[in-house]
């Protein structure tokens, strides 16, 4: 059945894959993103593509209202959104903290409080948010994007019992290393964070394992992750979590039955 889906962070990776995708697969699709220009194969295709800041209000009551002006209705929300800021605790600003919440938390649930009103009225909804493996796990300088990612797994899993009565499904995707801007984002400013202070050399050594990874094989594509989203979207009950995508179950595993210190042991081994 054809659905009215509204993407966030559609301008690349993941988001714009499954775009593209569900836009094949016959549903009216509306990429929502910062950035236009790399949406338009987007429009090309057949979908729809909205400028805006997640972290901007005014812009997300627009883009919902918009929609439903449009479509009458929104069946499945896939907050996708997010980036990550790494840096040694000391290193990193708050105000670059702060930011980090504001885009990866803050700001999904800003467009989530718009259009759950919509869908409790629909009697019938869908909400996907993307998560990561790191939001069961962590590593090394990582701690401002951990500390999101796990927050909103508890926020979902809270949203999940709260939405039920209404027969609103609340769906977390934990993806493991994607062939996306993501690491590129991650881990320059990172080098530029430690430069001159104590972790410079840790700093280092996690940029060029990262990149090291890319080069030689590097993550899944996004369309592990896009298929996953597809599956949730044409489930009577989708699964509470879907989880793919490059030593993603692996690492969670090795977190979960092996313990803290083997984990620890595992993670830094990665960038002796």
């Amino acid at each position: 059945m054809k659905k009215v889906i509204l993407i966030t962070g559609a301008s690349s990776g993941i988001g714009k894959d499954a775009a593209l995708h569900l836009i094949k697969e016959g549903h009216v699709v509306y990429g929502a993103a910062r950035r236009m220009d790399p949406m338009k194969d987007i429009e090309n295709a057949g979908g729809h593509a909205i400028q805006m800041d997640i972290t901007d209000r005014t812009q997300v009551k627009k883009v919902v209202a918009q929609i439903i002006k449009d479509e009458g209705r929104i069946d499945v929300l896939f907050n996708n959104a997010g980036y990550a800021v790494y840096g040694a605790v000391e290193t990193v600003s708050l105000e670059d903290a702060k930011r980090q919440f504001d885009v990866n938390l803050f700001g999904l649930a800003s467009i989530t409080k718009e259009v759950v009103p919509h869908m409790r009225k629909q009697k019938n909804g869908l909400i996907i948010n993307t998560s990561s493996m790191g939001g069961k796990m962590y590593t090394p300088l990582g701690a401002w994007y951990h500390a999101t990612k796990h927050a909103l797994e508890g926020w979902s899993d809270c949203l999940r019992l709260e939405l039920a009565q209404f027969n609103i499904n609340v769906v977390i995707i934990e993806p493991g290393a994607i062939n996306t801007e993501f690491g590129e984002v991650m881990y320059q400013p990172m080098v530029e964070r430690a430069q001159g202070t104590p972790y410079e050399t840790m700093s280092n050594k996690l940029a060029k394992a990262t990149m090291d990874m890319y080069e030689n094989g590097g993550g899944s594509a996004p369309s592990v992750i896009t298929g996953l989203v597809s599956e949730a979207v044409k489930a009577k009950k989708p699964k509470t979590r879907y989880r793919a995508g490059k030593f993603a179950k692996p690492m969670v595993w090795i977190r979960t039955y092996l313990g803290d210190r083997i984990f620890d042991k595992v993670v830094l081994s990665q960038i002796k």
